[in-house]
């Protein structure tokens, strides 16, 4: 048996800044949380792809945490990278910081986790290099990795049951 790859999650780190204009906004004058979930997606499978270089595909979305509002004219600063792996799975965590343009003042808007299998040319799953957590932030993302995939797996397990009693009859 041939030893798993190795890469540290630095080597997965996507950094993207933009700046919130009014297009951007919805009537409270912040950030639209759909935009901002592009942006999460976005960021979260640059960092899945630099982590294997094969093909992705999305498995879940675990949660958007939306902590404090993104104002129109701050910037909006996503960080990306992978925190775990399973065999063929990649945990991507997402912090996400606002910065007031004026003042400086930059604080957490919001966290994300997202869940991404990696797949060959036919569209079967294949194994991933294992992840190395290196900072502080890094290891204790990496700790609850665990408990995450447990969850993970109950929702994914009522999401099936929920699935298998709607009806997919044309309603109109």
């Amino acid at each position: 048996m041939t030893e798993r790859i190795q890469k540290t999650c630095k080597e997965s780190l996507v950094i993207k800044t933009s700046r919130v204009f009014p297009q951007d906004t919805n009537n409270h004058n912040t950030l639209f949380g759909g935009k901002l979930m592009t942006y999460i997606d976005d960021t979260a499978s640059i960092s899945a792809s630099r982590h294997c270089r094969v093909g992705i595909v999305t498995a879940s979305t675990d949660s958007v945490d939306f902590l404090k509002p993104i104002k129109n004219d701050h910037s909006v600063c996503l960080e990306s990278y992978v925190a775990s792996v399973g065999r063929t799975s990649m945990e991507i965590f997402v912090k996400v910081i606002s910065e007031n343009l004026m003042t400086g003042e930059r604080y957490l808007a919001a966290t994300s986790f997202l869940t991404f299998v990696a797949i060959n040319d036919d569209g079967k799953p294949v194994e991933v290099p294992e992840v190395i957590p290196e900072s502080e932030e890094e290891q204790m993302i990496h700790s609850g990795a665990k408990a995450r995939a447990a969850a993970r797996k109950e929702r994914l397990k009522a999401s099936r049951s929920l699935a298998s009693a709607l009806k997919t009859d044309i309603p109109w």
